[in-house]
């Protein structure tokens, strides 16, 4: 009898560990993503900043799977699924499967203005990431020749040195304490006709505080960090416009030339390709096992799955009511795990593990240099001591030992040189 054929869609968090967790299971797994590479998107800020290279936070899926025996990459795009014959659609051609697991990811919310993002970059990819890292230092570089030419227009300078980020989540705190970072300890002294300690840079966030997620303690906490370092805080303010001249937020227009984008998200089109009934932001209502209501053999992992599951903490005590599990790494690398063990006991055809339940690890956000705030359910922290578990949890999440060692001492070297790698500029 052949192998059952497990296809996963989505090489993220979720998609590889569910890849992972079936080694040496009787089954072909293949694994399908647009791209040929594991991404660590909780560091790609820092891509985008230039203290790390792409390759730090990046991994080839091939390379990590490269011993598994039962496992297979394509690089392909997925634009739909016969759930009657039980088919993947690629591009052109489809792919037979036996169990199905969806963790196809989020792309960042325009509300109905698509038409912004050629301005205002999200932060989604490496791509994306070099984009934004691009245009800080386009505008750097803009702002200092306008200056150096004596007869330049002061407001076009200013414009050129305002940097506005939408979205006060963790990737617009991560982004702008970074920012700020970069204008006053790494920058500083780089350049001659322009101070960059001026440099306005402005988080707006339409929700009354930022990291909404987040204890309201712990947020007020990023929020002072933040304005401590320069950075100008808008929250209870909405984004109603943007063109390349800038933007208008709470009626009043803000001349800039670097719009970064990070204002909510949306699911793939998952839902949509198998007619199920999904949440607002587009995630497929999964049952207590993972699987789409109506398809056993189908499951959906990660971003793409709205799961309302029982938790423990940290230390093991049970919460008192399900939670819905947040769009991040941790419910994802779980989810998959569980989705692994699931498969592997039905084709081997041992009992089937309990519903799944999410072991809460807690939040954390960097806010800046050696400072971020961490809520461990039990116990809330910020300052130093945040930092340094954001430290540890990520460096031990990080795929391959190499990418540990490499990002821990570009750290160090950043750390005490206050330094970045990424200064480069090629256009």
């Amino acid at each position: 009898m052949p192998a059952s054929r497990v296809v996963v869609v989505g090489g993220g968090f979720g998609g590889l560990n569910a890849v992972r967790g079936l080694s040496g299971a009787p089954v072909q797994v293949t694994l399908i993503d647009k791209r040929n590479c594991h991404l660590f998107r909780p560091m790609l800020y820092q891509v985008a900043s230039g203290l790390l290279s792409p390759d730090d936070i990046a991994v080839p899926l091939r390379c990590v799977l490269s011993k598994q025996r039962n496992a297979e990459v394509l690089m392909d795009d997925v634009v739909g699924v016969d759930t009657a014959n039980r088919l993947v659609r690629l591009t052109n051609r489809d792919i037979p499967y036996d169990f199905l697991i969806l963790s196809t990811g989020i792309h960042y919310n325009y509300f109905g203005h698509d038409e912004w993002r050629k301005i205002a970059t999200p932060l989604e990819s490496l791509e994306e990431a070099d984009v934004i890292r691009t245009k800080v230092l386009a505008a750097l570089e803009q702002a200092e020749n306008l200056a150096a030419s004596g007869n330049a227009s002061a407001d076009e300078v200013r414009r050129q040195l305002t940097f506005v980020l939408v979205g006060g989540g963790t990737v617009g705190v991560e982004m702008a304490g970074t920012l700020a970072e970069m204008f006053h300890m790494a920058l500083k002294r780089d350049y001659r006709h322009i101070d960059l300690t001026s440099a306005r840079i402005l988080l707006y966030e339409a929700q009354p505080r930022l990291l909404a997620t987040y204890p309201e303690n712990l947020s007020l906490h990023a929020q002072q960090h933040l304005a401590k370092l320069g950075v100008e805080l808008h929250t209870n303010t909405r984004v109603t416009a943007i063109d390349s001249s800038g933007i208008v937020a709470g009626g009043q227009t803000i001349p800039t030339a670097t719009v970064i984008w990070g204002a909510g998200v949306i699911a793939s089109p998952a839902a949509q390709w198998l007619g199920v009934a999904s949440d607002p932001s587009g995630r497929i209502n999964v049952n207590p096992d993972l699987s789409v209501p109506g398809h056993p053999e189908i499951f959906a992992i990660g971003d793409t799955a709205h799961v309302v599951a029982p938790s423990r903490n940290l230390i093991g005590i049970r919460s008192r009511e399900p939670m819905i599990l947040p769009g991040v790494a941790q419910p994802a690398i779980q989810e998959g795990e569980y989705v692994a063990r699931l498969i592997r006991s039905r084709v081997t055809n041992r009992p089937a593990p309990a519903p799944f339940w999410y072991w809460d690890k807690g939040d954390l956000a960097i806010v800046g240099r050696t400072y971020a705030v961490a809520d461990l359910r039990f116990v809330r922290f910020a300052g130093f001591p945040a930092w340094f578990t954001w430290v540890a949890v990520h460096i031990y999440f990080l795929i391959g030992f190499a990418n540990r060692i490499f990002v821990l001492l570009q750290w160090a070297v950043a750390f005490v040189t206050k330094r970045r790698r990424g200064q480069i500029l090629d256009q």
